[in-house]
């Protein structure tokens, strides 16, 4: 857990050690260009969703967003990660952000096409599963990250984002 508040700059390592890891950990490549850095938001819970535009699943970008809605305003971000390590994501990131756009109207922070799983996995996802076992069965698969840094809970893809599983998680780590 230490490392994953480490990663997300909760705690500070000693002046040697190089920083590049906690970048690499934190860091994704934004849908929008630039990049996402899950730092950014510490202090606030983050709910990471690994996404697939051509699953059976993909009407749950509703409730993502529903979700974000819901809660931004006290301080939740979700964060939606497209991935075709399960084969049912679109070809491109612009293919993927226009079929969100259009079918989802969805302004919640996106990464580009990213493996969560194996050996290619984001090192974020590669931590997760090192650390706690949580590693993506299938899409829609769902992170929360506490304000610490933490590993709070995992979810599977018929979890709905509004579910009382999930907000009960979510409520009592918001401002």
């Amino acid at each position: 857990m230490r490392i994953l508040a480490l990663l997300l700059g909760l705690v500070t390592l000693p002046a040697a050690a190089p920083l590049a890891v906690a970048s690499e950990t934190t860091e994704f490549q934004s849908i929008d260009g630039g990049t996402l850095d899950l730092a950014q938001w510490r202090g606030q819970p983050v709910l990471v969703v690994n996404t697939a535009s051509r699953c059976g699943f993909a009407g749950q970008f509703d409730g993502l967003q529903d979700l974000y809605d819901r809660y931004r305003a006290r301080g939740l971000v979700v964060v939606a990660v497209p991935s075709d390590d399960f084969k049912q994501e679109l070809n491109s990131d612009a293919a993927v952000k226009e079929f969100c756009e259009l079918n989802f109207d969805i302004d919640l922070p996106m990464t580009t096409i990213t493996h969560v799983k194996g050996e290619e996995a984001h090192p974020f996802f590669r931590q997760l599963s090192e650390e706690h076992g949580y590693a993506p069965s299938w899409n829609f698969n769902k992170v929360l990250i506490g304000p610490d840094g933490d590993y709070v809970a995992g979810w599977g893809s018929t979890t709905l984002p509004l579910s009382a599983p999930i907000t009960g998680q979510i409520e009592p780590l918001l401002d």
